[in-house]
């Protein structure tokens, strides 16, 4: 590259940063293979060479040291983040129009850029919804692309002093660690200054005035040297986001900090210059110190939590093992984006499974414990669902790939990680509004502090007023929340408690009320057939052939259940039915499906209607009595289904299914932790009172359906309870809706997963007690550090007023409340693990 020097072997030819080991993307530039750091620069440089810009790599004369500074300004005109490749790795449809990025954001230092960054995208015509996290810097933001474009958004980003990326899990780390060198390098500094300015000042302090003037301007001079680079270099974030703050009309929380900073370093140089005064070098430098200690400390704690929420996103491997000629052996390595639907690849011991595929050949058990917090090794055979991000840990297999990327259920799971980071709770804003607030009221008590003392003793004027400025901790009150959120999240999540929602955790926290669904949630939710009582003219096999057809499309466990009690009969051909001859009973042979939530199905077969469901809704359609055999089976507790047509009864059938490993178990420590536990369901009220009395739940409701379930939530939300639901299928997504707090089992379905607030990727239910155990154990983290916050401000600021508390020890104070409320969140990370 021209004017640079060599390229180094290591650095990313796009952007310079380093490129991680095992990263393997590349581009072709001026006919040479040139390698990126990640897929955003492989993206951006491709687009450059294919617009015949690459001109720009051979004429510029330095590395970029921003992204925006990667991009030719020919390429910035032309909107390059508003090309869909370059979209698709962090960009997804939520509308026609509507589209929703996750991006990542540079230079946020305090809750206050969070509400400035959040309120200036608002503005943007287009924005529809942003959301920004303040503990992981990641934005949530959705806009409409008619009106709006990404690009459009990054530049009102970058036009009040701040940067935002696509999200990248590379990126972020990257960011991460230059945010850490950059705050170390400026704690340094600060730290030798302070040791170098305390040496000049201690002389002057113990001479107690019998040095000569000479000496002690000497002695002032040197110190105010010193302190340059610490105002220049280390106090420098505090100044520009102070000014940033001024420049839109707002006062943020280091408003306070670089007033009193400022002012003291003034009015000491003011002092060296006229000889006159006193000079406090010495409590400027530190104060910046132990302010920058404080930042510093409470930046590597937010990072070590929000480490365990993106360990998902560093999950899958970058490469993968395909086999492209399956069933020959014959192996390459490729990039994982490059890998299909239907391809086959090979996973060997020891090794992330990169898709999720179903097992062809080989015998193994694999590690999922990152997807459901369950520690022991799941066996897989051939035939055997593999999910992305779980270890293969004994022997090799051969798996073909069924879902890549997006589609993923670790992709899923990170999708509705990242919407609860991205939402904030209602403490959360509360605690927001009260600090935006709380720095304009500070700068009023300084104000009056100054003036005050000024008629008192005008000396001490301005350094009580610094320590009035410095001490008190907006950030402490902003910190308090979502610092022990995002740990707990973290902490659920290892677990298998997938937090979903925003609000989750507090609502989780105060509930008084559990109501389970039973198939599926308390029990296995694979039910078998155990019995078919035939009642008509058809035969055993046509009866369980006609259920499986009418059941073709159904995701309900009975519906698995009819169609696989199916699977191998061989139905004569042609058979008979009520009289009609059918060229047989297939999938596709039963038309006009019409499942009614709840109840059943119904369909048509050569002119005749059946239906297959509650006894009850099957009778409805002939209007012949329940047979005995049914109210038999129902009251032994056993689930019935029922299959007849507009003539009568064609079959019954007998199905059983097993609860749970740990249901009676979780049932007893949710009401030991002071729950009412409930079950509503849609199943026999015999089999329901059955289950109910096995796991020692009071409270049990069969023959539900889900408007009778809706009913049953709103009054007991109208009585004052505040309502868990757990269920997993189609029928259970209105309930979960009405639920103050819905809980979808993992192995349910896409809807009920989609609707819940909470998600149980283990489907064991001693992981969700686990998890209600941690949500109560946040919410006392999060009132001991509101209780903190608020006691700190209010004793520290009244004895900074009165003159008890110098600047050096108010800036002492001030980080060392930021820090523990980190701390005291992190906590929750320890007792996670327990």
């Amino acid at each position: 590259m021209k004017g640079i020097g060599k390229e180094s072997v290591n650095a990313c030819y796009h952007c310079g940063l380093p490129v991680p080991s095992g990263v393997d993307f590349t581009v072709r530039i001026d006919g040479a293979a040139r390698a990126m750091c990640c897929a955003g620069c492989q993206a951006v440089a491709q687009a450059i060479v294919d617009n015949n810009l690459s001109e720009y790599y051979r004429h510029r004369d330095a590395l970029p040291e921003s992204p925006r500074e990667a991009l030719p300004i020919e390429l910035q005109e032309l909107g390059l983040f508003d090309h869909p490749e370059v979209q698709k790795n962090f960009v997804r449809p939520v509308g026609e129009h509507e589209r929703e990025a996750a991006l990542i954001l540079e230079g946020i230092t305090c809750a206050a850029c969070v509400w400035l960054n959040e309120a200036h995208i608002a503005r943007q015509k287009g924005v529809t919804a942003v959301d920004i996290n303040y503990a992981t810097r990641r934005a949530r933001v959705r806009w409409d692309e008619r009106l709006i474009k990404l690009s459009q958004i990054l530049e009102a980003v970058a036009a009040i002093g701040y940067r935002a990326h696509p999200y990248d899990v590379l990126r972020s780390e990257q960011l991460a660690q230059k945010e850490r060198r950059a705050a170390l390098w400026r704690l340094f500094v600060a730290g030798l200054g302070t040791m170098q300015v305390m040496m000049y000042a201690l002389p002057v302090y113990l001479a107690d005035g019998d040095m000569t003037p000479a000496i002690e301007q000497l002695m002032r001079w040197s110190s105010f040297v010193l302190t340059l680079p610490v105002m220049l270099y280390s106090a420098a974030p505090f100044f520009a986001s102070a000014w940033r703050d001024i420049k839109l009309m707002r006062v943020g929380m280091d408003v306070p900090v670089a007033l009193g900073v400022g002012a003291a370093f003034v009015a000491s140089t003011w002092a060296t210059l006229t000889a006159a005064g006193e000079v406090y070098f010495d409590s400027v430098t530190m104060f910046v110190f132990f302010l920058l200690s404080g930042r510093y400390l409470e930046m590597m704690a937010r990072q070590k939590a929000v480490r365990g929420i993106e360990a998902l996103a560093r999950a899958i491997p970058a490469f993968c093992t395909r086999l492209p000629r399956y069933p020959a052996m014959d192996v390459e390595r490729i990039p994982l984006a490059e890998v299909g639907v239907g391809e086959t690849v090979l996973v060997k011991p020891g090794e992330v499974i990169p898709i999720d595929g179903t097992v062809l050949t080989g015998e193994s058990s694999t590690d999922e414990s990152l997807l459901t917090g369950e520690s022991r090794p799941v066996t897989k055979v051939a035939g055997a669902v593999v999910v992305g991000g779980s270890v293969n840990v004994a022997s090799p297999l051969v798996v073909r790939v069924d879902k890549v990327g997006e589609s993923t259920r670790l992709a899923t799971i990170q999708r509705l990680m990242e919407r609860a980071a991205a939402e904030k709770p209602r403490m959360v804003e509360l605690a927001d509004r009260v600090a935006s607030r709380f720095v304009l009221t500070l700068l009023v008590l300084a104000a009056v502090t100054a003036l005050v003392w000024w008629n008192i003793d005008a000396s001490r004027a301005l350094w009580i007023c610094v320590a009035v400025l410095v001490v008190s901790c907006p950030c402490a009150l902003s910190l308090a929340t979502p610092a022990a959120l995002t740990v707990a999240t973290g902490g659920m999540a290892r677990h298998g408690v997938l937090v979903t929602r925003g609000h989750a955790i507090e609502t989780l926290a105060r509930a008084t009320h559990i109501v389970f669904d039973k198939t599926g949630t308390l029990t296995e939710g694979r039910p078998e057939v155990t019995d078919v009582l035939v009642l008509g003219p058809q035969t055993a096999g046509e009866a369980r052939a006609l259920a499986a057809a009418l059941e073709a499309g159904s995701e309900h466990p009975v519906g698995r259940a009819l169609r696989e009690a199916a699977v191998g009969i061989a139905v004569p051909l042609p058979p008979t039915f009520s009289g009609r001859a059918v060229t047989g009973i297939t999938t596709g042979a039963v038309t006009g499906l019409l499942a009614r939530t709840g109840r059943g199905v119904e369909g048509n077969l050569a002119g005749a209607v059946l239906r297959v469901g509650t006894p009850t809704f099957v009778a409805e359609l002939h209007g012949r009595p329940v047979p005995i055999e049914a109210l038999a089976w129902a009251d032994e507790g056993a689930t019935v289904v029922g299959l007849g047509d507009a003539d009568g009864w064609i079959a019954l059938f007998r199905l059983a299914d097993t609860s749970r490993p740990g249901s009676a178990q979780a049932i007893a420590a949710l009401r030991a932790q002071g729950f009412k536990v409930s079950m509503l369901s849609g199943d026999s009220p015999g089999a329901v009172a059955k289950m109910a009395a096995d796991l020692g739940i009071a409270e049990a409701h069969g023959a539900l359906t889900p408007e009778d379930k809706h009913v049953a939530i709103k009054t007991l939300q109208d009585g004052g309870a505040i309502v868990v639901m757990v269920g997993d299928g189609v029928n259970d997504a209105p309930v979960l809706a009405q639920a103050h707090v819905s809980i979808a089992m993992g192995s349910g379905t896409e809807l009920a997963r989609s609707q819940g607030d909470v998600v149980l990727l283990s489907d064991d239910p001693a992981h969700l007690v686990e998890g209600i155990r941690l949500a109560r154990r946040t919410m006392r983290v999060i009132r001991q550090n509101l209780v903190w916050a608020f006691a700190y401000n209010v004793i520290a600021i009244p004895l900074a007023m009165v003159g008890w508390i110098t600047p050096w020890m108010a800036g002492i104070g001030m980080s060392a409340s930021s820090l523990f409320v980190v701390l005291n969140a992190l906590r929750l990370q320890s007792q996670s693990k327990k």
